[in-house]
This record gives structure tokens, C-alpha cells and sequence, in this order.
């Protein structure tokens, strides 16, 4: 697979490359742990929220579910 206009695959899944540049300004510096900690609240949040998501089963469009961007994704 290529990489697409909005989003890319670093080997741990599709990440939206606005909200994963947000992302990193916010805990540069600080590692992971640090930021997850254990879950202790009722809603935990995953550390990277900018994971891209299939909109359909033939997995050719992909969705952020923070920005909600969408974006057609050809196989080379």
C-alpha cells in the first residue's frame, strides 16, 4: 500500500497525519506511559486517537474518527 494524501501506515495501522501532528506537539516530550497511565476512568482514551478507521469491508476508504476526514485509498 502507498501512502495517501491524509493519511500514512507506520506498522501499527493507518494514522490520520493532521490530528497525529496535533498529537505529537501536545506530548513531545513525555513518554507514552506517562500519558495512558492505567486505566482508571470509565471512558479511557487510547494515546494515539489519530488511528484511521475502515468505512467499508472491501477496505478502500478510510476515516478518522477524531477530524472525521475521508479519504479513497487505491492498492498498488
Amino acid at each position: 500500500m502507498r501512502e495517501t494524501n491524509d493519511f500514512f501506515n507506520d506498522g501499527f495501522g493507518w494514522k490520520c497525519r493532521h490530528c497525529h501532528r496535533e498529537f505529537e506537539a501536545r506530548v513531545e516530550g513525555h513518554p507514552r506511559f506517562f500519558l495512558e497511565g492505567e486505566a482508571e476512568s470509565k471512558h479511557p482514551e487510547l494515546a494515539n486517537s489519530a488511528l484511521g478507521k475502515w468505512v467499508d469491508a472491501a477496505q478502500t476508504t478510510l476515516t478518522c474518527p477524531r477530524c472525521g476526514i475521508t479519504e479513497l485509498v487505491e492498492r498498488a
